[in-house]
């Protein structure tokens, strides 16, 4: 079972090496880099080169680690043991029912092996990693409610990503293969874009990604743009039928680009590149 690349997924020579080499160990996959450079789409297209279902948990500033095994909805057996009479009660004797089976237990009791992403993690609290540890070391965890032990019967092939907003406990960053997704270079990049624009003129798409480099590589700016606002910046290009004309200079120096506010998300970054542009202008 090796990660080969698909159709829809640009990945780099080291990247499908990282992918096979947390197979071969049995530990999960620690992706970082920066938004919007493919993190979440890993999991997604190496599930579906490997024929294996997907479980996704999107990790939030609020989520706790229990949630991805199991909670106990106690509100709702006290409501339905004040309407007891209406079965008997039978509903209420059985704690199972008021069980409700995080992505974790899911991914442990399936009776195939499954893909499980864990996106995001950084998001959460800096306990939320160290509570997982047992968890993900030894695929295993105890329900005390219903006094049983769950283990996996297919041990999951793990996705943890991290967009690094949070430094990770060196006691779980032990527990993981890790591979950082380098941002692409001119050459993946244009292989990125020709699979999902096939047909796009190759004048346009030179002239565009100058533009979109030029932009990246401007120093101060607070939030650069990724590949995924690249391909947004081409749709858009597209759809409002934008001349190759519109995106040259004849000078060759950098000029703003028509439907920057796809590139540039923030005013601190649009006023600074037109600061640029406007010095050029005039030789300062």
């Amino acid at each position: 079972m090796k990660f080969q690349g698909t159709q829809n997924y640009v990945a780099t020579p080291d990247l499908m090496l990282s992918v096979n080499a947390a197979i071969t160990l049995k530990r999960p996959l620690l992706v970082k880099g920066e938004p919007g450079t493919g993190k979440t789409m890993l999991a997604e297209e190496v599930a579906q080169a490997l024929n294996m279902p997907l479980l996704q948990w999107h990790i939030k500033s609020t989520t706790k680690a229990q949630q991805g095994l199991y909670e106990y909805d106690a509100v709702s057996r006290l409501r339905d043991s004040q309407l007891a009479t209406v079965d008997g009660g039978e509903r209420v004797k059985d704690i199972n029912n008021y069980i409700v089976k995080g992505v974790l237990w899911q991914a442990f009791i399936a009776d195939e092996p499954v893909a499980l992403l864990i996106d995001e993690i950084d998001k959460a609290d800096i306990e939320f990693p160290n509570d997982l540890l047992r968890e993900i070391d030894r695929m295993e965890f105890y329900c005390y409610e219903t006094r049983q032990l769950i283990k996996a019967k297919n041990r999951p092939l793990v996705f943890i990503t991290s967009n690094n907003e949070k430094e990770l406990p060196d006691a779980f960053l032990r527990r993981c293969f890790f591979h950082y997704i380098k941002f692409p270079d001119a050459i993946t990049m244009k292989s990125i874009v020709d699979v999902h624009f096939p047909n796009l003129k190759q004048e346009l798409l030179t002239a565009a990604m100058k533009t979109f480099y030029d932009v990246r590589n401007l120093p101060g700016l607070k939030k650069k743009p990724s590949t995924s606002e690249l391909l947004d910046w081409l749709k858009l290009l597209l759809a409002e039928d934008i001349s190759l004309e519109a995106l040259q200079t004849q000078d060759d120096k950098v000029a703003v680009p028509p439907l920057v506010g796809a590139l540039l998300k923030n005013e601190q970054d649009v006023t600074l590149f037109e600061k640029l542009v406007f010095m050029q202008k005039h030789n300062r």
